[in-house]
């Protein structure tokens, strides 16, 4: 009894210490990440694992915190939607934001020898972690610009923000290349991946109606006649008609 009784307390102690190494290391007790919170967790999960060691995942219980933090969008919203800030400062946050989640991007790509993704929905949760703020990003540099424009409605300024649109929209397209690698993504994945495109791209075309996306029908189009699972087809069905309903409404 005395044996099995160390042992347990020893596991206890060794899950305490792991539990506060990583609070340590991830600055799990903070309420909301900035982006030198983002800048140490990054570095960590690029290069404080080893090669054969197991990334931090949704399903693990113990280190879940750590991944729901990571891909946690209030941390940037808390900043960049406060209008009691300049709209310069909330730009800047914004910038830095979004140079840690071009880093961010890099941590759940690994495949395995099938080349199935290994983190296919922590992959994809740091995906519509960027989707949703290039949403914030792209929209207050543009009001940035209007407000700093001697004149906001002069060609030039609407030239810039249609640009910047343009390239917002571009940004989202790399998205839907991902449903070239369907075959790479778990069933739960393909239905995350689904949802990515139900929420984020709806909120995309709300935001800016009248933009064009001739280039993103025609995407989503392609990859309707290659997908071949059913939340996929669907998301992109939706997206389609979406965007032929808002062509219609001009």
């Amino acid at each position: 009894m005395k044996i099995i009784k160390y042992a347990f307390i020893a596991f206890m102690c060794l899950t305490i210490t792991n539990c506060k190494t990583e609070e340590t290391k991830f600055a799990l007790d903070k309420r909301y990440w900035d982006t030198k919170d983002y800048d140490k967790a990054v570095l960590e999960l690029r290069y404080g694992y080893e090669n054969d060691e197991k990334l931090p995942t949704f399903d693990n219980p113990e280190q879940r915190r750590i991944v729901e933090k990571l891909t946690d969008h209030q941390n940037y919203k808390v900043v960049l939607e406060d209008q009691e800030l300049g709209i310069n400062h909330r730009n800047e946050v914004a910038t830095a934001f979004f140079n840690e989640w071009k880093d961010m991007s890099q941590i759940y790509t690994a495949t395995d020898r099938k080349d199935k993704y290994l983190y296919d929905k922590e992959m994809l949760a740091v995906w519509q972690f960027g989707l949703g703020l290039q949403l914030k990003y792209f929209k207050l540099g543009n009001d940035q610009i209007k407000e700093n424009a001697d004149d906001p409605n002069s060609s030039r300024v609407k030239n810039n923000v249609n640009s910047n649109v343009n390239t917002l929209i571009k940004n989202y397209l790399i998205y839907l290349d991902e449903i070239n690698n369907e075959d790479a993504f778990t069933e739960e994945g393909k239905g995350k991946l689904a949802e990515g495109i139900n929420n984020y791209f709806t909120e995309l075309i709300e935001l800016y109606p009248n933009a064009n996306y001739t280039g993103m029908e025609n995407k989503a189009e392609l990859m309707l006649k290659k997908s071949e699972s059913e939340k996929i087809k669907a998301s992109l069905n939706n997206l389609i008609e979406l965007i032929n309903l808002k062509k219609a409404q001009e």
